[in-house]
C-alpha cells in the first residue's frame, strides 16, 4: 500500500542523514549546502532499502536523491552491475552519470557508465567488461546490451526510472517492462515522474512493493533563492531589452528560453553579431551538433545557451546564474522547469521574463498556480548600463595592471599623446568608448489599454479629491443644469417633429379629398352631356 508523505518546511542538512562520510565529502565539494525537498524525503527512505514513487519536476535535485543511496548500497569490491538508472534521453543519461560520478569521487572502486544510442556499442561493451557497478542509460540501448548479455541483471540491487512519464511518451513502455521483468526478485525500485498517468501507476503496482509516495509541488520547486522578475515591453524592443539585462546583471552562465526553433536560430544569430558568446539548441540539430553545443556550454566556452523547452528537457548544468524567458512559456509547468535550472543547492539565482501585451495575464496565472510572486520591474536606465559595462572594463583593466608589467606600453601612450596633442585621459576615454559603445536610448515600458484607462481613472479621481467642496458643488450644479437644458431641448425637438408630421398628414388628407371631389364633379358633368345627346 502506498503511503503519502507531507513535505516538511525546515531544511535538512546532508550531515543529518545517515550518509557515508566519503559521499558527504564529495557533496560538500560540489557546493551542496542543504537538501532540496525531494532529497530530504527520498534519501532516508532509500537508505532504508524501501521503494518510493517521487512526483517531481526537472531541476529539483532528483539525481542526488537517488544517486547517493545507490552509491552507498554498492559493494565496491564486487565488480558486477549492482545499480541501473533508466533515462528518456541521451543528454539526461550523460548528465546523470556525470553527477553520480562526482558524488562517488571518494568512494574508491565504484565505476559508473552511461550507455545510449548513437555511440559505438563496442566501446560500451569494453567498458562493461572491465567491471561497472552502476549503469545509466536509455531503455533502448540497455535492451541491446541485455540481448547481447553484456549487461547482466543477477546482482542488481536497485533500479531507478527517471522522468518516467517522458519515457512513456517516447514509446519506451514495452522496453521498460521487459527490463523490469528481468530484474532479480529482491530489488529496490525508485520511480520519478512529473505526472502520474495510469500507465505509470500500473508499473508501480506491478513492480514495486509498499512504495512510499513523495510529491514536490510547484510551490516548493520555485524556491525563494530565485529572484523572479518580469518586464513589460513591446515586441520590437525584446532583443534590446534582453541585451540590456545581460549587460547590467552580467551573469557568467545563463539560459535563454524561446517557444520556437525559428526564434532560437534568429536570437542566436543576433546575439553572436552583437559579440555575445551564444549557442542555440533545438530538436533540428544533429546529435553531433547537440554534443558540441552542450560541451561548449559546460566548459564555459559558451556563456549563453538559447534553447526550446523540449530540447532543454533533462539539461542539468550546475552554475547557471540566470534564466531569461525571452518568450513567456505556453505551459505553466515549462516555467517551473525553466527557472529550476538556476538557484540550485541553496545558491542565489535570477529569472527574467519579457512580457508583451496580454501575456501579463499568463504571469498572473503562474503566480496563482505556483503560489509565488513574480515582481514587475523596470529595465535598467541607460546610465546604469554604461556604469555596469564600464565597471566590468575597469575590473578587467585592474586585473591586467596587477599581473602585467605595463611600463613599455605607458611610454608608447605618453609618446603618442605628446606627438598628437591629446591627453592620456582623452585616450583612455576613447578606449572605453570602443569597448562599451554608445549610451543606449531609453526603452519605453509597454502598458495595456486597460492599465492606461485605470491610470487615467485614478488620476481623475485624485484630481477630484483635491478640489474644494464649493468647486465640486458648483461643478455638480452646472452638470445638472446642462442635463436639464439638454432634456428640455430634446423634448422641444420631439414636439416640433410631432407637429410637423401632423400638419403634413392633414395637408395630404385635404389634397386627397379635394382630388376626389374634382373627380366626382367631372364624372357628373360628363354624365349630363351624354343624357342630352
Amino acid at each position: 500500500m502506498e503511503q503519502e508523505m507531507q513535505v516538511t518546511e525546515e531544511k535538512m542538512s546532508f550531515k543529518d542523514a545517515d550518509i557515508n562520510s566519503n559521499i558527504l565529502r564529495a557533496v560538500e565539494e560540489m557546493g551542496f549546502e542543504t537538501m532540496s525537498p525531494i532529497q530530504e524525503q527520498a534519501i532516508p527512505i532509500l537508505l532504508e532499502g524501501r521503494d518510493i514513487i517521487g512526483q517531481a519536476q526537472t531541476g529539483t535535485g532528483k539525481t542526488a536523491a537517488f544517486g547517493i543511496p545507490m552509491i552507498q548500497n554498492v559493494e565496491p569490491s564486487i565488480k558486477k552491475l549492482q545499480g541501473i538508472v533508466l533515462c528518456p534521453t541521451r543528454e539526461l543519461a550523460i548528465q546523470a552519470a556525470e553527477e553520480i560520478r562526482r558524488l562517488s569521487k571518494y568512494m574508491h572502486g565504484i565505476k559508473v557508465l552511461p550507455v545510449y544510442g548513437g555511440q559505438d556499442i563496442s566501446r560500451q561493451i569494453r567498458a562493461l567488461s572491465q567491471g561497472v557497478q552502476i549503469v545509466v542509460g536509455t531503455p533502448g540501448r540497455v535492451m541491446d546490451h541485455m540481448r547481447r548479455h553484456t549487461i547482466k541483471t543477477a546482482n542488481i540491487k536497485m533500479i531507478v526510472l527517471d522522468e518516467a512519464d517522458e519515457m512513456l511518451n517516447m514509446g519506451f513502455r514495452e522496453d521498460i517492462e521487459t527490463i523490469l521483468k528481468d530484474m532479480p526478485k529482491e530489488h529496490q525500485m525508485a520511480l520519478f515522474s512529473a505526472t502520474m498517468p495510469k500507465p505509470i501507476l500500473d508499473i508501480t503496482h506491478e513492480y514495486q512493493k509498499d512504495a512510499q509516495y513523495i510529491r514536490v509541488t510547484p510551490e516548493e520547486i520555485t524556491v525563494a533563492a530565485i529572484k523572479q522578475a518580469y518586464y513589460r515591453i513591446s515586441k520590437k524592443d525584446k532583443i534590446e531589452a534582453l541585451c540590456r539585462l545581460m549587460d547590467y546583471y552580467q551573469p557568467v552562465r545563463s539560459l535563454i528560453f524561446c517557444n520556437t526553433k525559428k526564434m532560437v536560430d534568429e536570437l542566436t544569430e543576433v546575439l553572436k553579431d552583437r559579440g555575445y558568446q551564444a549557442e542555440g539548441l533545438h530538436g533540428d540539430l544533429s546529435q553531433h551538433q547537440r554534443d558540441m553545443v552542450m560541451n561548449s556550454f559546460r566548459s564555459g566556452r559558451c556563456a549563453i545557451l538559447i534553447a526550446t523547452d523540449v530540447a532543454a528537457r533533462g539539461i542539468d548544468v550546475s552554475g547557471v546564474d540566470a534564466v531569461f524567458n525571452y518568450d513567456v512559456p505556453e505551459d505553466i509547468e515549462y516555467y517551473v522547469h525553466r527557472i529550476g535550472r538556476t538557484g540550485r543547492a541553496g545558491k542565489a539565482g535570477r529569472s527574467f521574463t519579457l512580457v508583451c501585451g496580454r501575456e501579463v495575464y499568463k504571469i498572473r496565472e503562474i503566480e496563482r498556480i505556483c503560489h509565488t510572486e513574480i515582481k514587475e520591474r523596470k529595465l535598467p536606465a541607460p546610465k546604469d548600463i554604461v556604469k555596469a559595462k564600464s565597471g566590468k572594463v575597469f575590473a578587467e583593466a585592474m586585473e591586467v595592471m596587477e599581473q602585467k608589467n605595463l611600463d613599455s606600453l605607458k611610454a608608447v601612450i605618453e609618446k603618442a599623446a605628446g606627438e598628437n596633442g591629446f591627453s592620456v585621459l582623452d585616450l583612455a576615454a576613447a578606449f572605453m568608448q570602443m569597448r562599451i559603445g554608445d549610451e543606449p536610448e531609453e526603452i519605453k515600458e509597454e502598458r495595456s489599454a486597460f492599465d492606461r484607462r485605470s491610470r487615467l481613472g485614478r488620476h481623475d479621481e485624485a484630481w477630484g479629491k483635491r478640489k474644494r467642496p464649493e468647486e465640486e458643488r458648483s461643478r455638480r450644479e452646472r452638470k445638472a443644469g446642462e442635463s436639464k437644458r439638454r432634456s428640455s431641448n430634446e423634448k422641444e425637438d420631439r414636439n416640433k417633429r410631432s407637429g410637423r408630421t401632423e400638419r403634413e398628414d392633414r395637408n395630404r388628407r385635404r389634397e386627397r379629398e379635394e382630388g376626389r371631389s374634382r373627380d366626382k364633379r367631372r364624372n357628373q358633368k360628363s354624365g349630363v352631356k351624354l343624357g342630352k345627346k
